[in-house]
């Protein structure tokens, strides 16, 4: 029954670690394509706010953005 403080030095190390691994996962999914499809969005809505297209290219294109 020596042990001290060194029982947690293993819980310190496990949570430094899961730390790490989410802020990688953090990053990556931060890194994704969804801010690029939303400012697509943006820009699609702002050429139809300014008649450049009618509301069935927006609706195509729209659909076509998202995947669906």
């Amino acid at each position: 029954m020596m042990w001290g403080y060194a029982g947690y030095g293993f819980v310190w190390m496990m949570l430094f670690w899961i730390g790490v691994a989410f802020l990688i996962a953090w990053a990556i999914r931060g890194s994704g394509q969804s801010g690029s499809d939303n400012r697509a969005i943006e820009i699609l809505e702002e050429r139809f706010a300014r008649g450049e297209i009618d509301s069935d290219e927006l609706r195509t294109r729209r659909q076509l953005l998202s995947g669906k």
